[in-house]
């Protein structure tokens, strides 16, 4: 492939991962991770609510990975409430794995920023065929699209299987229990599922640039040696 198609190429994958790493920053910042309703279910059975009595006992939460709100219906009104996880929820949450949520997330963005420089290094510089070249871009993308998978099963796990909102919507709930009635992972959630997305595209798009995939390369090498070598014998 021509140098300048390449350097298009290079440039194209290094201000995508830039975006991506924008995104990502942005995302940890926000509460839009998660939206739902939560039923208020012993307000619900005292009266034994149904069809559109029931709305009046299903209130609201919202939350990110550090703070959330959510509006709290028992049939008399909805009553807000603000929440941080840190260090208000650390005692009833996963907290393991909510911490494991941030820090590849942060991972993610110096990772992210470490290949977008080095995109621009092969785009714009003299790369040698070590880290600086197309084994650096390929590692580089490989951890990012790693850490975005790591992060939505994470918190896919965190969410659905450790039921992180009733957990949080029964925090110092002394009579009232509270369940989940819906709930749907919002912008910031999906913004990491692109980011998984672009950092894929930009392996393709190091593959059309012309340069095999590290592992490949290292199996021709072998190949040809063990044919010289039957030639010898």
């Amino acid at each position: 492939m021509p140098a300048q198609q390449k350097k298009v190429i290079f440039c194209i994958a290094g201000v995508l991962s830039f975006a991506c790493a924008l995104g990502i920053a942005a995302a940890i910042g926000t509460q839009l991770w998660i939206k739902g309703k939560i039923l208020c279910k012993t307000g619900a059975l005292l009266v034994n609510a149904s069809g559109p009595e029931l709305e009046k006992f299903i209130g609201e939460i919202q939350y990110g990975l550090f703070y959330g709100e959510r509006v709290r219906q028992c049939g008399l009104g909805g009553r807000p409430f603000r929440f941080s996880f840190f260090p208000d929820l650390l005692k009833i949450i996963p907290a393991s794995i909510h911490v494991s949520v941030i820090l590849f997330c942060t991972v993610l963005i110096v990772f992210t920023l470490v290949g977008t420089g080095f995109f621009m290094y092969n785009a714009f510089g003299n790369p040698y065929e070590t880290l600086h070249g197309p084994v650096g871009l390929y590692l580089w993308s490989f951890i990012s699209c790693s850490c975005s998978c790591l992060i939505m099963i994470l918190f896919s796990s965190e969410v659905k299987i450790h039921h992180l909102s009733e957990k949080i919507a029964n925090y110092k709930e002394g009579s009232f229990i509270f369940k989940t009635h819906n709930e749907q992972f919002q912008d910031s959630f999906w913004i990491i599922l692109v980011c998984f997305l672009v950092h894929f595209l930009n392996v393709v798009l190091i593959r059309l640039a012309g340069f095999e995939f590290p592992f490949s390369k290292s199996k021709e090498s072998d190949t040809t040696t063990t044919g010289a070598a039957d030639l010898m014998y």
